[in-house]
């Protein structure tokens, strides 16, 4: 389960995404996360998906 604060989710998908995952695509098929739910919350803060950089900046 993944934290619902937005600054929270921002450090643990950049934690997964830099330790774990090559891509925020292979983080949520391994974990069945849905990507859209990630990317609007973490838009929300005006965080995007950086895939060069396999990162939200």
């Amino acid at each position: 389960m993944i934290p619902k604060d937005p600054v929270m989710l921002l450090s643990y998908m950049n934690l997964k995404l830099r330790d774990f995952y090559p891509s925020l695509e292979a983080f949520c098929e391994d974990t069945g996360e849905d990507i859209t739910l990630i990317t609007d919350i973490l838009a929300s803060i005006e965080y995007h998906y950086d895939a060069e950089r396999n990162r939200f900046v």
